[in-house]
Protein backbone atom coordinates (compact mmCIF):
# COMPACT_ATOMS: atom_id res chain seq x y z
CA UNK A 1 0.00 0.00 0.00
CA UNK A 2 1.26 3.57 -0.78
CA UNK A 3 0.00 7.00 0.11
CA UNK A 4 -1.16 8.66 -2.57
CA UNK A 5 -0.33 12.72 -1.78
CA UNK A 6 -0.67 15.47 -4.08
CA UNK A 7 1.23 18.99 -4.11
CA UNK A 8 -1.19 21.63 -4.61
CA UNK A 9 0.02 25.32 -4.63
CA UNK A 10 0.20 28.81 -6.52
CA UNK A 11 2.24 29.23 -9.45
CA UNK A 12 6.14 29.37 -8.80
CA UNK A 13 5.75 28.31 -5.25
CA UNK A 14 8.45 25.24 -5.73
CA UNK A 15 5.69 22.31 -6.38
CA UNK A 16 8.18 20.68 -8.61
CA UNK A 17 11.13 20.70 -7.09
CA UNK A 18 9.60 19.38 -3.76
CA UNK A 19 7.90 16.79 -5.39
CA UNK A 20 11.40 15.82 -7.52
CA UNK A 21 12.71 16.12 -3.78
CA UNK A 22 10.52 13.74 -2.60
CA UNK A 23 10.76 11.54 -5.75
CA UNK A 24 14.39 11.02 -5.80
CA UNK A 25 14.91 11.84 -9.07
CA UNK A 26 14.11 14.72 -11.61
CA UNK A 27 10.77 13.96 -12.54
CA UNK A 28 9.58 16.68 -13.16
CA UNK A 29 10.93 20.18 -15.06
CA UNK A 30 11.77 23.02 -12.65
CA UNK A 31 12.53 26.38 -13.99
CA UNK A 32 11.65 30.35 -12.68
CA UNK A 33 9.38 31.20 -15.07
CA UNK A 34 5.14 30.62 -13.44
CA UNK A 35 3.44 27.79 -14.67
CA UNK A 36 5.75 25.49 -16.03
CA UNK A 37 3.59 22.66 -15.15
CA UNK A 38 0.88 22.09 -16.87
CA UNK A 39 -0.39 18.71 -16.52
CA UNK A 40 -0.26 16.27 -12.97
CA UNK A 41 2.04 13.87 -13.11
CA UNK A 42 2.22 10.85 -10.75
CA UNK A 43 5.40 8.38 -10.17
CA UNK A 44 5.92 5.84 -7.27
CA UNK A 45 8.76 6.74 -4.89
CA UNK A 46 9.51 5.72 -1.92
CA UNK A 47 10.82 8.55 0.82
CA UNK A 48 12.76 7.99 3.79
CA UNK A 49 10.93 4.70 4.12
CA UNK A 50 7.63 5.68 3.19
CA UNK A 51 6.10 4.14 0.12
CA UNK A 52 4.23 7.08 -1.85
CA UNK A 53 2.57 7.76 -5.04
CA UNK A 54 3.04 11.27 -5.74
CA UNK A 55 0.92 13.54 -7.80
CA UNK A 56 2.68 17.23 -9.16
CA UNK A 57 0.15 19.36 -10.38
CA UNK A 58 -0.35 22.66 -12.34
CA UNK A 59 -0.78 26.15 -10.29
CA UNK A 60 -4.11 26.93 -8.81
CA UNK A 61 -5.30 30.27 -10.58
CA UNK A 62 -8.70 31.69 -11.94
CA UNK A 63 -9.14 31.71 -15.27
CA UNK A 64 -11.59 32.27 -18.34
CA UNK A 65 -13.67 29.06 -19.31
CA UNK A 66 -11.78 27.64 -21.99
CA UNK A 67 -8.44 29.44 -21.29
CA UNK A 68 -5.05 27.19 -20.24
CA UNK A 69 -5.02 28.66 -16.74
CA UNK A 70 -8.61 27.13 -16.76
CA UNK A 71 -8.12 23.90 -17.87
CA UNK A 72 -4.61 23.84 -15.63
CA UNK A 73 -6.73 24.35 -12.43
CA UNK A 74 -9.48 21.72 -13.62
CA UNK A 75 -6.32 19.09 -13.55
CA UNK A 76 -5.33 20.67 -10.21
CA UNK A 77 -9.06 19.53 -8.82
CA UNK A 78 -9.36 15.96 -10.30
CA UNK A 79 -5.92 15.13 -8.31
CA UNK A 80 -7.37 16.66 -5.17
CA UNK A 81 -9.99 14.31 -5.51
CA UNK A 82 -8.28 11.35 -6.84
CA UNK A 83 -5.57 12.29 -3.65
CA UNK A 84 -5.48 10.64 -0.44
CA UNK A 85 -3.48 13.32 1.33
CA UNK A 86 -2.41 16.60 0.50
CA UNK A 87 0.57 18.57 0.85
CA UNK A 88 -0.35 22.47 0.32
CA UNK A 89 3.27 24.81 -0.59
CA UNK A 90 3.15 28.34 0.20
CA UNK A 91 5.86 30.85 -0.69
CA UNK A 92 7.20 32.13 2.81
CA UNK A 93 8.63 35.26 0.92
CA UNK A 94 5.46 36.12 -0.31
CA UNK A 95 3.27 35.48 2.29
CA UNK A 96 -0.13 34.30 2.37
CA UNK A 97 -1.72 35.96 -0.66
CA UNK A 98 -5.38 36.04 -1.94
CA UNK A 99 -4.84 33.16 -4.30
CA UNK A 100 -3.68 30.74 -0.85
CA UNK A 101 -6.63 31.78 0.26
CA UNK A 102 -8.33 30.32 -2.46
CA UNK A 103 -6.71 26.99 -2.33
CA UNK A 104 -7.14 26.34 1.08
CA UNK A 105 -10.98 26.79 1.26
CA UNK A 106 -11.09 23.59 -1.88
CA UNK A 107 -8.73 21.82 0.72
CA UNK A 108 -10.83 22.08 3.71
CA UNK A 109 -13.56 21.70 1.98
CA UNK A 110 -12.02 18.09 0.21
CA UNK A 111 -12.08 16.47 4.28
CA UNK A 112 -8.91 15.15 3.21
CA UNK A 113 -5.65 15.61 5.44
CA UNK A 114 -3.44 18.74 4.17
CA UNK A 115 0.08 19.64 5.38
CA UNK A 116 0.87 22.95 5.62
CA UNK A 117 4.31 23.96 4.48
CA UNK A 118 6.10 27.20 3.29
CA UNK A 119 8.65 26.93 0.96
CA UNK A 120 11.68 29.42 -0.13
CA UNK A 121 12.77 29.20 3.96
CA UNK A 122 16.36 29.29 3.62
CA UNK A 123 18.49 31.49 5.56
CA UNK A 124 16.70 33.35 8.29
CA UNK A 125 13.16 33.62 6.33
CA UNK A 126 10.35 31.85 8.33
CA UNK A 127 6.71 30.96 7.83
CA UNK A 128 4.68 34.22 7.70
CA UNK A 129 2.51 33.92 10.58
CA UNK A 130 -0.80 34.77 8.84
CA UNK A 131 -0.61 31.30 7.72
CA UNK A 132 -2.58 30.32 10.40
CA UNK A 133 -5.28 31.95 9.06
CA UNK A 134 -5.84 29.47 6.48
CA UNK A 135 -7.28 26.96 9.16
CA UNK A 136 -4.59 24.51 8.32
CA UNK A 137 -2.23 24.31 10.93
CA UNK A 138 1.14 25.25 11.32
CA UNK A 139 3.21 25.96 8.28
CA UNK A 140 6.36 24.00 7.93
CA UNK A 141 9.68 25.43 6.85
CA UNK A 142 11.12 24.03 4.13
CA UNK A 143 13.61 24.69 1.36
CA UNK A 144 13.10 21.97 -1.69
CA UNK A 145 15.90 23.49 -3.19
CA UNK A 146 18.33 23.29 -0.57
CA UNK A 147 16.73 20.65 1.14
CA UNK A 148 16.30 21.69 4.58
CA UNK A 149 13.17 21.37 6.95
CA UNK A 150 12.50 17.61 5.26
CA UNK A 151 12.56 15.84 8.32
CA UNK A 152 9.45 17.49 9.42
CA UNK A 153 7.49 16.74 6.17
CA UNK A 154 8.83 13.22 6.82
CA UNK A 155 7.61 13.22 10.57
CA UNK A 156 4.16 14.41 9.17
CA UNK A 157 3.94 11.93 6.48
CA UNK A 158 4.25 9.37 8.61
CA UNK A 159 1.17 9.87 10.46
CA UNK A 160 -1.09 9.06 7.17
CA UNK A 161 1.54 6.37 4.92
CA UNK A 162 2.51 2.81 5.73
CA UNK A 163 6.45 2.12 5.32
CA UNK A 164 7.85 0.74 2.65
CA UNK A 165 8.23 -2.70 2.15
CA UNK A 166 11.67 -4.29 2.32
CA UNK A 167 12.47 -5.70 -1.41
CA UNK A 168 12.47 -8.99 -1.27
CA UNK A 169 12.97 -10.31 -4.69
CA UNK A 170 16.26 -9.62 -6.60
CA UNK A 171 15.81 -7.81 -9.83
CA UNK A 172 15.64 -9.67 -12.64
CA UNK A 173 18.91 -9.90 -15.41
CA UNK A 174 17.80 -7.64 -18.40
CA UNK A 175 17.34 -9.35 -21.39
CA UNK A 176 19.38 -7.00 -23.34
CA UNK A 177 22.40 -9.30 -21.86
CA UNK A 178 24.53 -10.46 -24.32
CA UNK A 179 24.99 -14.41 -24.68
CA UNK A 180 27.06 -16.42 -26.58
CA UNK A 181 27.12 -17.83 -29.60
CA UNK A 182 26.89 -21.66 -27.75
CA UNK A 183 23.56 -20.73 -25.37
CA UNK A 184 21.19 -23.17 -26.42
CA UNK A 185 17.41 -22.51 -27.13
CA UNK A 186 14.80 -25.09 -26.87
CA UNK A 187 13.01 -23.22 -30.11
CA UNK A 188 13.55 -22.13 -33.31
CA UNK A 189 12.51 -18.61 -32.23
CA UNK A 190 12.10 -17.29 -28.99
CA UNK A 191 9.96 -14.45 -27.81
CA UNK A 192 11.23 -13.04 -24.05
CA UNK A 193 8.93 -10.83 -21.81
CA UNK A 194 10.00 -9.64 -18.73
CA UNK A 195 7.28 -9.29 -16.05
CA UNK A 196 7.35 -5.97 -15.80
CA UNK A 197 4.97 -3.76 -18.23
CA UNK A 198 5.58 -2.29 -21.71
CA UNK A 199 7.05 0.99 -21.57
CA UNK A 200 5.22 3.38 -24.64
CA UNK A 201 5.94 6.59 -25.58
CA UNK A 202 4.06 9.25 -27.89
CA UNK A 203 6.57 10.99 -29.75
CA UNK A 204 6.44 13.61 -32.67
CA UNK A 205 6.40 16.99 -33.96
CA UNK A 206 4.32 19.86 -31.76
CA UNK A 207 0.53 19.90 -32.24
CA UNK A 208 0.19 16.66 -33.84
CA UNK A 209 -2.36 15.46 -31.87
CA UNK A 210 -0.13 13.11 -28.81
CA UNK A 211 -1.95 14.35 -25.42
CA UNK A 212 -5.15 13.69 -27.33
CA UNK A 213 -4.53 9.93 -28.16
CA UNK A 214 -2.92 9.68 -25.11
CA UNK A 215 -6.30 10.68 -23.12
CA UNK A 216 -8.38 8.89 -25.68
CA UNK A 217 -6.33 5.56 -24.84
CA UNK A 218 -6.67 6.27 -21.01
CA UNK A 219 -10.09 6.95 -21.06
CA UNK A 220 -9.91 10.04 -19.12
CA UNK A 221 -8.66 13.99 -19.20
CA UNK A 222 -5.03 13.65 -18.14
CA UNK A 223 -3.25 15.72 -20.06
CA UNK A 224 -4.38 18.99 -21.17
CA UNK A 225 -5.22 19.78 -25.16
CA UNK A 226 -6.09 22.27 -27.26
CA UNK A 227 -5.40 23.78 -30.37
CA UNK A 228 -2.15 25.53 -28.96
CA UNK A 229 1.04 24.20 -30.15
CA UNK A 230 3.44 23.11 -27.43
CA UNK A 231 1.02 22.65 -24.42
CA UNK A 232 2.36 19.73 -23.07
CA UNK A 233 6.37 20.48 -21.83
CA UNK A 234 6.81 17.42 -19.10
CA UNK A 235 7.06 13.64 -19.99
CA UNK A 236 3.81 12.27 -18.39
CA UNK A 237 3.56 8.73 -17.38
CA UNK A 238 -0.20 6.98 -16.70
CA UNK A 239 -0.48 3.39 -16.22
CA UNK A 240 -2.53 1.58 -19.24
CA UNK A 241 -3.73 -1.83 -20.61
CA UNK A 242 -3.55 -3.06 -23.94
CA UNK A 243 -5.52 -5.81 -24.31
CA UNK A 244 -3.49 -8.15 -21.48
CA UNK A 245 -0.89 -6.05 -21.79
CA UNK A 246 0.10 -3.50 -18.88
CA UNK A 247 1.59 -0.63 -20.11
CA UNK A 248 3.42 2.68 -18.86
CA UNK A 249 2.33 4.89 -21.70
CA UNK A 250 4.55 8.28 -22.09
CA UNK A 251 3.15 11.60 -22.83
CA UNK A 252 5.70 13.68 -24.24
CA UNK A 253 6.23 17.50 -25.53
CA UNK A 254 6.53 18.18 -29.25
CA UNK A 255 10.22 17.61 -30.58
CA UNK A 256 10.87 20.72 -32.94
CA UNK A 257 13.94 21.45 -34.88
CA UNK A 258 16.66 22.47 -33.34
CA UNK A 259 17.79 25.39 -34.38
CA UNK A 260 13.90 26.62 -33.04
CA UNK A 261 14.96 25.60 -29.80
CA UNK A 262 18.32 26.43 -29.05
CA UNK A 263 18.50 29.73 -27.02
CA UNK A 264 14.98 28.85 -25.37
CA UNK A 265 15.74 27.51 -21.80
CA UNK A 266 12.34 25.79 -20.92
CA UNK A 267 12.13 24.04 -24.58
CA UNK A 268 15.45 22.54 -24.15
CA UNK A 269 14.29 20.94 -20.54
CA UNK A 270 11.12 19.92 -22.46
CA UNK A 271 12.76 18.16 -25.71
CA UNK A 272 15.62 16.70 -22.85
CA UNK A 273 12.27 15.24 -21.13
CA UNK A 274 10.90 13.82 -24.23
CA UNK A 275 14.30 12.50 -25.23
CA UNK A 276 14.92 10.75 -21.86
CA UNK A 277 11.00 9.59 -22.68
CA UNK A 278 12.68 7.73 -25.41
CA UNK A 279 15.62 6.15 -23.87
CA UNK A 280 13.26 4.92 -21.19
CA UNK A 281 10.95 3.42 -23.91
CA UNK A 282 11.16 -0.42 -25.00
CA UNK A 283 8.56 0.82 -28.17
CA UNK A 284 7.33 4.71 -29.12
CA UNK A 285 4.57 5.53 -31.48
CA UNK A 286 5.83 8.08 -33.72
CA UNK A 287 2.89 10.26 -34.27
CA UNK A 288 2.50 12.08 -38.09
CA UNK A 289 0.30 14.48 -39.02
CA UNK A 290 -2.03 12.87 -42.01
CA UNK A 291 -2.11 16.32 -43.16
CA UNK A 292 1.22 16.78 -43.61
CA UNK A 293 3.21 13.17 -43.44
CA UNK A 294 6.65 12.56 -43.16
CA UNK A 295 8.22 16.10 -43.21
CA UNK A 296 12.13 16.40 -42.26
CA UNK A 297 11.12 16.78 -38.91
CA UNK A 298 8.95 13.69 -38.87
CA UNK A 299 12.28 11.72 -40.37
CA UNK A 300 14.51 13.05 -37.76
CA UNK A 301 12.61 11.66 -35.12
CA UNK A 302 12.14 8.20 -36.52
CA UNK A 303 15.75 7.94 -36.93
CA UNK A 304 16.42 9.19 -33.37
CA UNK A 305 14.25 6.58 -32.25
CA UNK A 306 15.94 3.50 -34.54
CA UNK A 307 19.48 4.77 -33.24
CA UNK A 308 18.27 4.60 -29.76
CA UNK A 309 16.95 0.97 -30.43
CA UNK A 310 13.37 1.46 -30.29
CA UNK A 311 10.53 -0.98 -31.39
CA UNK A 312 8.67 1.93 -33.82
CA UNK A 313 5.32 2.28 -34.56
CA UNK A 314 3.97 4.95 -36.66
CA UNK A 315 0.12 6.79 -36.02
CA UNK A 316 -0.84 8.77 -38.58
CA UNK A 317 -3.18 10.56 -36.76
CA UNK A 318 -5.94 13.43 -37.66
CA UNK A 319 -7.12 10.47 -40.75
CA UNK A 320 -10.47 12.05 -40.31
CA UNK A 321 -9.35 15.27 -41.54
CA UNK A 322 -7.82 13.88 -44.60
CA UNK A 323 -9.50 14.64 -47.73
CA UNK A 324 -8.08 12.32 -50.10
CA UNK A 325 -8.21 9.15 -48.46
CA UNK A 326 -7.92 6.66 -51.19
CA UNK A 327 -4.51 4.57 -51.82
CA UNK A 328 -2.91 7.25 -48.81
CA UNK A 329 -1.97 4.56 -46.73
CA UNK A 330 0.04 2.71 -49.85
CA UNK A 331 1.51 6.08 -50.63
CA UNK A 332 2.90 6.58 -47.28
CA UNK A 333 4.27 3.02 -47.00
CA UNK A 334 6.09 3.26 -50.03
CA UNK A 335 7.65 6.71 -48.96
CA UNK A 336 8.14 4.88 -45.62
CA UNK A 337 10.20 2.03 -46.75
CA UNK A 338 12.06 4.64 -49.03
CA UNK A 339 13.26 6.97 -46.78
CA UNK A 340 13.72 5.19 -43.63
CA UNK A 341 15.01 1.48 -44.89
CA UNK A 342 16.28 1.33 -41.05
CA UNK A 343 12.76 0.31 -40.25
CA UNK A 344 11.58 -1.26 -43.06
CA UNK A 345 8.29 -2.61 -42.69
CA UNK A 346 7.11 -0.52 -39.40
CA UNK A 347 3.66 -0.99 -38.21
CA UNK A 348 1.99 2.35 -40.03
CA UNK A 349 -1.49 2.89 -38.99
CA UNK A 350 -4.05 5.36 -39.78
CA UNK A 351 -5.48 6.79 -36.46
CA UNK A 352 -7.43 9.85 -35.75
CA UNK A 353 -7.20 10.81 -31.50
CA UNK A 354 -10.56 12.73 -32.00
CA UNK A 355 -12.91 10.15 -33.39
CA UNK A 356 -11.08 6.93 -31.74
CA UNK A 357 -10.67 5.49 -35.30
CA UNK A 358 -8.09 2.74 -35.84
CA UNK A 359 -7.40 2.65 -32.22
CA UNK A 360 -7.74 -0.93 -31.85
CA UNK A 361 -5.18 -1.42 -34.77
CA UNK A 362 -3.24 0.55 -32.91
CA UNK A 363 -3.22 -1.79 -29.88
CA UNK A 364 -2.50 -4.83 -32.37
CA UNK A 365 0.56 -3.16 -33.98
CA UNK A 366 2.15 -2.14 -30.32
CA UNK A 367 1.73 -5.89 -29.39
CA UNK A 368 3.39 -7.02 -32.84
CA UNK A 369 6.30 -4.59 -32.41
CA UNK A 370 6.72 -5.25 -28.99
CA UNK A 371 6.79 -9.32 -29.72
CA UNK A 372 9.69 -8.48 -33.14
CA UNK A 373 12.12 -6.40 -30.00
CA UNK A 374 11.73 -9.21 -27.64
CA UNK A 375 12.78 -12.00 -30.03
CA UNK A 376 15.73 -14.22 -30.18
CA UNK A 377 16.65 -16.91 -32.46
CA UNK A 378 18.84 -19.59 -32.38
CA UNK A 379 21.58 -20.07 -34.18
CA UNK A 380 21.43 -23.22 -35.88
CA UNK A 381 17.79 -21.25 -37.44
CA UNK A 382 20.40 -18.46 -38.13
CA UNK A 383 22.87 -20.13 -40.26
CA UNK A 384 19.92 -21.88 -42.08
CA UNK A 385 18.65 -18.23 -42.95
CA UNK A 386 22.17 -17.43 -43.89
CA UNK A 387 23.41 -20.12 -46.33
CA UNK A 388 19.55 -19.27 -48.16
CA UNK A 389 20.65 -15.91 -48.38
CA UNK A 390 24.36 -16.21 -49.45
CA UNK A 391 22.46 -18.68 -52.26
CA UNK A 392 20.40 -15.99 -53.24
CA UNK A 393 23.13 -13.05 -53.36
CA UNK A 394 26.67 -13.73 -52.96
CA UNK A 395 28.98 -11.44 -51.08
CA UNK A 396 30.85 -9.09 -53.16
CA UNK A 397 34.62 -9.24 -53.69
CA UNK A 398 36.59 -6.75 -51.99
CA UNK A 399 40.01 -6.62 -54.12
CA UNK A 400 40.13 -9.65 -55.55
CA UNK A 401 39.12 -11.80 -52.74
CA UNK A 402 35.36 -12.29 -52.21
CA UNK A 403 34.12 -11.46 -48.58
CA UNK A 404 33.59 -14.29 -46.39
CA UNK A 405 30.46 -15.01 -43.73
CA UNK A 406 31.25 -18.12 -42.41
CA UNK A 407 28.07 -17.96 -39.42
CA UNK A 408 25.69 -15.56 -37.49
CA UNK A 409 24.79 -15.62 -34.18
CA UNK A 410 22.26 -13.36 -32.47
CA UNK A 411 23.95 -11.96 -29.42
CA UNK A 412 20.99 -10.04 -27.56
CA UNK A 413 17.55 -8.90 -28.01
CA UNK A 414 15.89 -5.87 -27.31
CA UNK A 415 16.45 -4.60 -30.40
CA UNK A 416 17.31 -8.23 -31.69
CA UNK A 417 21.30 -7.52 -32.70
CA UNK A 418 23.57 -10.17 -34.46
CA UNK A 419 27.15 -10.74 -34.79
CA UNK A 420 28.47 -11.85 -38.33
CA UNK A 421 31.94 -14.25 -38.46
CA UNK A 422 34.39 -14.20 -40.88
CA UNK A 423 37.09 -12.71 -43.68
CA UNK A 424 37.29 -9.21 -44.38
CA UNK A 425 33.75 -8.33 -43.18
CA UNK A 426 34.62 -4.68 -42.73
CA UNK A 427 34.56 -4.30 -46.02
CA UNK A 428 31.03 -5.44 -46.23
CA UNK A 429 28.60 -3.04 -48.16
CA UNK A 430 26.36 -1.34 -46.42
CA UNK A 431 23.76 -2.29 -48.44
CA UNK A 432 24.43 -5.96 -48.31
CA UNK A 433 23.97 -5.81 -44.61
CA UNK A 434 20.52 -4.34 -44.94
CA UNK A 435 19.82 -6.79 -47.57
CA UNK A 436 20.15 -9.50 -44.38
CA UNK A 437 18.07 -7.11 -42.76
CA UNK A 438 15.69 -6.99 -45.26
CA UNK A 439 15.19 -10.80 -45.11
CA UNK A 440 15.64 -11.33 -41.26
CA UNK A 441 12.70 -9.17 -40.91
CA UNK A 442 10.56 -10.95 -43.16
CA UNK A 443 11.94 -14.58 -42.31
CA UNK A 444 11.40 -13.72 -38.62
CA UNK A 445 8.75 -10.99 -38.47
CA UNK A 446 11.03 -8.44 -37.01
CA UNK A 447 9.10 -5.67 -38.89
CA UNK A 448 8.91 -2.43 -36.70
CA UNK A 449 12.33 -3.27 -34.79
CA UNK A 450 15.58 -1.51 -35.95
CA UNK A 451 18.31 -4.36 -36.23
CA UNK A 452 21.72 -4.17 -35.17
CA UNK A 453 24.70 -5.73 -36.87
CA UNK A 454 28.72 -6.72 -35.61
CA UNK A 455 31.06 -8.38 -37.21
CA UNK A 456 34.19 -10.73 -36.06
CA UNK A 457 37.11 -11.04 -38.49
CA UNK A 458 38.90 -14.81 -38.57
CA UNK A 459 42.46 -14.29 -37.53
CA UNK A 460 45.17 -14.99 -40.56
CA UNK A 461 47.14 -17.99 -39.66
CA UNK A 462 50.01 -16.69 -42.12
CA UNK A 463 50.11 -13.37 -41.25
CA UNK A 464 53.68 -12.27 -40.51
CA UNK A 465 53.62 -11.58 -36.69
CA UNK A 466 55.74 -8.09 -36.26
Amino acid sequence: MTLKLAIVGRPNVGKSRLFNRLAGRTAAIVHDTPGVTRDRQAVEAVYEGIALTLIDTAGFEEGVSGSIPNRMTRQTLTAIAEAEALLFLIDARAGVTAGDEIIAEALRKSGKPVILAANKCEGRVEPPAEAWGLGLGEALAISAEHNLGMEDIVAALETLGPAAKPEEEQEQEDSDEEFSEDDELEEDVVVNYLDRPLRLALVGRPNVGKSSLFNNLLGEDRSLTGPEAGLTRDAITAPWKAGERDVLLHDTAGLRKKARVAGETLEEMSVASTLEAIRFADCVIVMIDACAPFEKQDLTIADLIAREGRAIVFAINKWDLLENKAGAISRMREKLDRLLPQVAGAPLIATSARTGEGLDRLEAAIAEADTAWNTRISTATLNRFLGEALQRHATPAISGRRVRIRYMTQRKARPPSFTLFGNQLDALPEAYLRYLSNGLREAFNLKGTPLRFSVRNSKNPYATKK
